[in-house]
């Protein structure tokens, strides 16, 4: 039964997630730094990914989290200031997400997407 469940709430932060990652984040195309654009670019290809993960196999949705993790420490390299912890401090928290997720455990994943476009929002207005 429980397994159930988490198959649920994974499908609920996929939707959730979604609405709040691409409308958190509109302000990011306007950023002080193409980093930005290059961020609001990363988060669309991550929710896209996980959407097309199957609910039943949960390692998909880790490796897409890991994946994302890097891409966010990638545009850290290139940024500076407020921005680059920001978007290192992210990595992190997503890093940290990512072997519950692999497991089917999504509710510290559910927690970062809730503040994540927020967070990087500020860093790039």
């Amino acid at each position: 039964m429980r397994y159930g469940v988490v198959r649920a709430l994974a499908g609920g932060v996929v939707a959730l997630g979604a609405s709040a990652l691409l409308g958190g984040c509109g302000t990011l195309s306007s950023g002080p730094a193409p980093v930005c654009t290059d961020t609001k670019e990363a988060l669309q290809q991550y929710m896209t990914q996980v959407r097309g993960a199957s609910a039943s196999d949960p390692a998909p949705w880790g490796q897409a989290t890991e994946k994302l993790a890097g891409r966010l420490d990638e545009l850290a390299d290139e940024a500076d200031g407020d921005l680059k912890k920001v978007l290192e401090a992210e990595a992190g928290r997503l890093r940290a997400a990512a072997p519950a997720v692999g497991t089917g455990d999504v509710a510290q994943l559910d927690t970062v997407m809730k503040q994540l476009p927020a967070r990087i929002g500020d860093a790039c207005d």
